[in-house]
């Protein structure tokens, strides 16, 4: 069986909540198999997060140079391939880092490439079954990768419940010795942080959050009593936010806030993985869309198929009442 690794993303010295789903991911493809995490970085904060990831993964390889502080895929790509051993196969978050590092790294190591992975149904002699999503997550489709020469794959954040690390600490191990000097054309220059707004959904532990299936603003007041009944703030996905129904600061998704609630009601939402990709920490999710073939229902942990401008008042009621 091939090596198995997962490429960790980190700021100010913790891991992505992704590195344990990956590590999910890395299972489902051999149980048996032990996994490597592979993290870039310099100083304090690469020995934080290497050390963090020890007590999940058998081995940690670490990276060290000032070039890779902030995440740059065209400094990562010729370092991984390089380091990586022929037929790995390795794993990155399906966010805009993985999106960006995956199919450069792939043809660089001369790799199948699997992007937005839902599903992994197992080896089947030379090849691994996969399940991703294509026309926005409209059709879920089983492809094999052909693992004769590795491949790179990118995990759906929330498609993989975090693994439960194991017990004893992995090897950090450091690979920089002998590494070519990262040079990048593309530099970086700032982090821009989100705009301020009224509230901070970042902070709430529950929330209730409307998509297209919201129709008109005009109803957004049902989506809001039911908030306030829940003791959940209000957030949304990007088409509100672009109609000027919503103030950005209430956006969910990878051009938006990422939040980690504890329960995540979405309303009306179908589930393109740049929503998704907002949510870290694996909440409770809960999806309410009269579509039954809705892509959130692939990573949902209740499902409900039913139009929203008759359940959300249904549902205020119920809590209202206490029933």
């Amino acid at each position: 069986m091939a090596e198995l690794f997962a490429f960790v993303a980190h700021r100010d010295g913790v891991a992505d909540d992704t590195a344990l789903e990956l590590l999910t991911a890395a299972r489902a493809i051999d149980p048996a198999a032990s996994a490597t995490a592979i993290v870039a970085g310099a100083g304090a904060e690469l020995d934080a997060v290497a050390a963090e990831l020890a007590r999940a993964y058998s081995a940690v390889w670490t990276f060290r140079h000032d070039a890779l502080r902030q995440p740059n895929a065209e400094a990562l790509r010729p370092l991984l391939a390089a380091a990586l051993p022929a037929g790995a196969i390795v794993l990155l978050a399906n966010d805009t880092l993985g999106m960006d590092l995956g199919p450069g790294l792939s043809v660089k190591l001369g790799a199948a490439y699997v992007p937005d992975v839902v599903g992994i149904e197992g080896l089947d002699g030379g090849g691994l079954r996969l399940v991703r999503q294509e026309f926005g997550g409209q059709v879920c489709a089983r492809v094999t990768a052909d693992l004769s020469r590795g491949a790179v794959l990118t995990p759906r954040a929330g498609s993989f419940a975090p693994a439960q690390p194991a017990a004893g600490a992995g090897a950090v191990l450091d690979k920089s010795a002998g590494m070519a000097e990262p040079a990048p054309r593309r530099q970086f220059l700032e982090l821009l942080a989100p705009e301020a707004g009224d509230v901070d959904i970042t902070k709430s532990e529950i929330l209730v959050s409307i998509g297209r299936g919201i129709e008109s603003e005009d109803n957004i007041g049902l989506a809001r009593d039911l908030a306030r009944a829940l003791g959940a703030e209000l957030a949304c996905s990007r088409p509100i936010v672009d109609a000027r129904w919503l103030e950005r600061a209430r956006q969910v998704g990878t051009s938006g806030q990422t939040v980690k609630p504890k329960i995540y009601l979405a309303c009306g939402i179908s589930g393109a993985f740049q929503h998704i990709g907002g949510l870290k920490g694996s909440p409770f999710l809960v999806a309410v869309n009269k579509n039954p073939k809705a892509p959130i229902f692939q990573v949902a942990d209740v499902g409900i198929v039913a139009d929203i401008l008759e359940f959300m008042p249904e549902l205020t009621v119920a809590v209202t009442q206490g029933r």
